[in-house]
């Protein structure tokens, strides 16, 4: 089937090894497709195939028609809304309204860049009588981008979408947990009228396909989306040919309740932020600081809606899917273990519905009341629905508990008071601040990326378009 090939150089290829990989769907941990499962060789190839179309037709196509070529990428996207939503849900086993905002924001993402192709300019500078100075921002060459498996549509668009629009070539390895969507739009492109090798596709392994594009001598610039352990690995091995990194990798990411926010406005978005695919998301609101004068009355609000959400399969369309694997689901059962072992009570937890598959990878969602600051469930990523509380006295106490952790991705602070919102947000370590909001609907124009052990390197948004360039300096003497 077309799922268990790569798509190397316009072409669909059999895996050099020969050898696949099984998929599970999350909601009842049963195998549906294969994938190809990719070697150095494949890698080889599809490096190839991505260096000949950025010296060949890809590399002279002018600006203004790569972002025409974007754009129809972006309206087939758009006509297959559906059908890839549900091989999303599948796939990753989140909830089918989860995966079908997925499937819109890839389409937004293409059309994004699309329009942004053409709008990338250099400067010009003042310099010394009789010199003219100017800059240009040229791509690298050929991009590897390794997407992780909770989001594969979103995190794609954002990455190669930008890749594309800045002239560059993609060899792409998509985490083998979740990638079916990935290998369809890659046909996508082909009809849109991505010159043959501009993208590639080689499903595998991370420790064989991925780090086989993450060292490979043919790539100029890797762009790598998981855990900060395999970020470092990453690093370390595109470190041994130059290649320049963006690493996003995670975060714990505090939620900032003041006494004098509007609870109403905050209670949902609250729990969204933690219950969104599961909880395995790198910018959920894993930690909710609460100022101790209203933290009993919130905590009460929070039970409530807590024991009120419902887990089950995809296409249920519940509040929360399965976790991705076992493997995951162990993970989580550690942290939660660990907090019983500890004394830190659950507050509250969500219901796994009866009639879910008792082969799925399910974890009810729950709240942890009076977390201490220095306990692992305060301090390091569950990647699972689990919501950790802690109260605060004053503004800097709550600031430090923001700064508490190694991360530093996304924060969120509710409060009415416009003095404080702004002393607030400046003081708070992370790469992206959201006063009375959180995520702000996903935001594809927005520039996201971490400080600290949550990355660097910035992607969405016109921001990301710089990371895919270099910047040529032109000096001109002309007397």
């Amino acid at each position: 089937m077309e799922e268990a090939r790569h798509f190397i150089g316009g072409e669909w290829h059999a895996p050099a090894g020969g050898e696949t990989i099984p998929v599970l769907d999350p909601s009842d941990g049963q195998p549906f497709a294969q994938l190809a499962r990719g070697t150095p060789a494949d890698i080889d190839l599809a490096v190839a195939a991505a260096r000949r179309a950025f010296n060949g037709p890809w590399g002279a196509m002018s600006a203004a028609e790569r972002g025409r070529v974007l754009y129809r990428l972006s309206m087939l996207v758009a006509a297959r809304h559906e059908e890839l939503a549900q091989l999303e849900a599948r796939d990753t086993g989140k909830p089918l309204r989860q995966a079908r905002a997925d499937s819109a924001a890839l389409a937004r993402y293409f059309e994004f860049y699309a329009g942004a192709a053409d709008k990338l300019h250099g400067e010009t500078l003042p310099y010394q009588s009789g010199y003219t100075v100017l800059t240009l921002r040229e791509p690298h060459g050929v991009t590897g981008h390794i997407v992780p498996w909770n989001y594969p549509m979103q995190i794609f668009g954002r990455s190669v979408g930008a890749a594309l629009a800045a002239g560059n070539a993609c060899v792409v390895k998509p985490a083998e947990d979740a990638c079916l969507t990935v290998l369809r739009v890659a046909a996508l492109a082909t009809e849109a009228g991505l010159p043959a090798g501009t993208l590639n596709i080689v499903t595998g392994y991370g420790h064989e396909a991925g780090a086989a594009l993450a060292r490979h001598p043919g790539i100029d610039h890797i762009s790598f989306t998981g855990s900060p352990e395999t970020g470092r690995l990453v690093a370390q091995m595109a470190a041994e040919h130059h290649v320049p990194v963006t690493l996003e990798l995670g975060g714990k990411s505090p939620q900032i309740v003041f006494a004098d926010a509007d609870l109403d406005a905050a209670l949902p978005v609250l729990i969204s932020a933690i219950v969104q695919n599961a909880g395995q998301t790198c910018s959920a609101g894993s930690r909710v600081l609460i100022e101790r004068s209203i933290y009993e009355p919130l905590l009460d609000r929070l039970a409530t809606s807590f024991n009120a959400l419902r887990v089950g399969p995809s296409q249920a369309d519940l509040d929360c899917g399965p976790l991705i694997n076992a493997k995951q689901q162990r993970r989580v059962w550690d942290f939660l273990s660990d907090a019983q072992h500890d004394g830190i009570a659950m507050a509250g937890h969500g219901e796994v519905v009866a009639d879910a598959p008792e082969s799925g990878f399910y974890q009810a969602p729950a709240l942890l009341r009076d977390v201490p600051r220095t306990h692992r469930l305060a301090r390091e990523e569950v990647f699972g629905p689990v919501l950790a509380a802690l109260s605060f006295d004053n503004e800097d106490e709550a600031i430090a508990l923001a700064n508490g952790t190694a991360y530093g991705l996304v924060a969120g602070i509710w409060t009415r008071d416009g003095a404080r919102q702004f002393r607030v947000a400046k003081r708070v370590r992370s790469g992206q601040v959201f006063i009375n909001n959180y995520g702000a609907g996903g935001g594809v124009e927005l520039p996201f990326g971490g400080v600290g052990q949550s990355g660097h390197g910035r992607e969405k948004g016109f921001e990301a378009l710089y990371g895919f360039t270099v910047l040529k300096t032109i000096a001109i003497r002309h007397g």
